[in-house]
């Protein structure tokens, strides 16, 4: 039997990359996904593209009309929410010194604000269905260390792994999960412009960071997509049910924990 069959899922920031990858791997599984991003095209187009398994939703979870606008909208076109995966995130890189307000908040809005406040509204979901549910919220690496030029964005995915630890210790009372995963470095559109931004900011060559950090990858590589999919899938799954508050590294060993 698939894992998820009759489950209705939301990802969020969907649309391509790490949670197009998830929504592949649901699907397969047997559950329904809204594609949540907050480019509707783009959410269109990945959910024709994957399928009858999947729907469009426009989501920018810095704003919380629409944060209760795409809950409502997947209880509408799926009578429930059973899984929430928080993927949409924002990046930033700069010295300490030259860091501004502007994307201080920005990110914060979109990494943390965000994050939390669609946990929010899929907990409120849960809760009022009454049959529990299953919230992944995407940490990294990032939030495990800090990073000379990564400050903001490394100070969020903190962030998101303490506010993992104390909704899951919270949720749990109403058969709620709440887990993360903290991926090291994916290959994709993400990391070509973090390697964009490390070749202005240390006068490298484009693609010399990136490589760089590939080879400083216990595993030998960069990570795909479908390398993260496997332990997404088991903390939707029923296996994940005695499992609360914890965040795995899925890095090929580049943290230990």
């Amino acid at each position: 039997m698939k894992r998820l069959a009759g489950k209705s899922a939301l990802i969020t920031g969907a649309a391509r990359g790490i949670g197009r990858g998830f929504a592949e791997g649901y699907i397969a599984e047997g559950a329904t996904v809204a594609i949540a991003d907050i480019n509707l095209d783009a959410a269109r187009e990945a959910a024709s593209e994957l399928g009858d398994g999947a729907y469009a939703v426009q989501i920018d979870v810095s704003d919380q009309a629409s944060i209760d606008a795409a809950m409502a909208s997947v209880v509408s076109h799926a009578g429930k929410l059973d899984i929430l995966i928080n993927n949409a995130a924002l990046f930033d890189a700069s010295e300490t010194v030259d860091i501004t307000r502007a994307s201080f908040d920005k990110l914060y809005a979109v990494n943390v604000a965000g994050t939390l406040f669609t946990m929010q509204a899929a907990a409120k979901q849960m809760i009022k269905q009454g049959h529990g549910g299953k919230i992944i919220n995407m940490a990294s690496q990032a939030g495990r260390r800090g990073e000379a030029v990564v400050l903001v964005y490394c100070s969020t995915k903190a962030a998101v792994i303490s506010m993992t630890q104390s909704a899951g210790l919270d949720l749990i009372r109403h058969g709620i999960n709440v887990n993360a995963i903290a991926p090291g470095v994916v290959d994709g559109a993400h990391w070509d412009h973090v390697d964009a931004m490390f070749a202005k900011l240390e006068n490298k060559k484009p693609g010399q960071k990136k490589a760089e950090v590939a080879a400083g990858v216990p595993a030998g590589r960069f990570a795909v997509p479908a390398d993260l999919t496997g332990m997404a899938i088991f903390l939707a799954s029923a296996e994940s049910d005695y499992i609360v508050s914890q965040t795995y590294n899925v890095d090929g060993g580049q943290w230990m924990s």
